[in-house]
């Protein structure tokens, strides 16, 4: 996605302590352990399942679904996506795993164990980021919006627009559903966004400047930005990476004080 954000430098100042969002509470990070990542790999969508991380990567001729070894970062299962397409984010809905692709308007629905294409789904715009719960999946699209998704149709059943103190967020690019909030990457930053998905509201910033500095993640300097969140709820773990990054980490989140 080679866009930028206009609202890039209000989430900033946000994790600066700007005035105007200190009702918002901001969060650093302690990192706990540090993993091998594939730094050939366009981390588009990332998620943790039975054990293990399963990952879908980008740019047109290269996009994959991969299943991956957090220890090593080994790829022990991988289907290429047609070469045609950008493949985007992903997340995994019972014996399912659903993946987007960036302006081809169409989705994939793969068998989790087997990675067979099980079918295909429609949708307008563009496709950037998937997550899921119990009752829906989430889409984001590269603007403000999040789209819900009816998890036995694949059809949009509504959309929430995603504030901090009443000023939309656009960008919002890979999500997860952690412990009941949407988590979401910021494009183009090194912030991550807490949302409630009934009201859209940011209800927190994860600010992860310097997690990774950028003369170390790998091949390009400019595409190379933070995306990638995982959340393994059984061991309650938090892992993140990035586009090209050498390295995984989980993370345990610090509130600011006085934030």
């Amino acid at each position: 996605m080679l866009k930028t954000s206009a609202i890039a430098a209000l989430v900033l100042a946000a994790c600066a302590g700007h005035a105007a969002q200190a009702a918002i509470p901001v969060y650093g990070f302690v990192v706990k352990n540090t993993y091998p990542h594939d730094p050939q790999a366009f981390t588009q969508g990332l998620f943790f399942r039975d054990g293990h991380l399963y990952e879908t990567t980008g740019l047109t001729g290269r996009s994959t679904l991969r299943k991956v070894e957090l220890k090593t970062g080994k790829v022990l299962q991988k289907t290429n996506l047609p070469p045609e397409v950008f493949g985007e984010g992903s997340t995994a809905f019972g014996d399912k795993i659903l993946g987007l692709t960036w302006q081809s308007k169409t989705g994939y629905v793969f068998d989790a164990k087997t990675f067979s294409l099980k079918g295909r789904f429609q949708y307008e715009g563009e496709g950037w980021g998937l997550a899921s719960d119990a009752r829906a999946i989430y889409m984001s699209d590269g603007s403000a919006q999040i789209r819900v998704l009816d998890p036995a149709t694949l059809k949009e059943v509504r959309r929430v627009t995603v504030t901090a103190e009443g000023k939309p967020i656009d960008a919002l690019n890979e999500l997860e559903v952690v412990d009941g909030e949407l988590f979401a990457n910021v494009w183009g930053t090194d912030v991550i966004a807490r949302i409630d998905p009934v009201s859209g509201k940011v209800v927190g910033w994860i600010d992860l400047t310097n997690l990774l500095p950028r003369e170390k993640r790998g091949t390009s300097s400019i595409d190379a930005v933070l995306n990638g969140i995982a959340w393994d709820g059984k061991h309650r773990r938090l892992y993140v990476t990035g586009k090209f990054w050498p390295k995984l980490f989980e993370i345990e989140l610090v509130r600011f004080e006085g934030r």
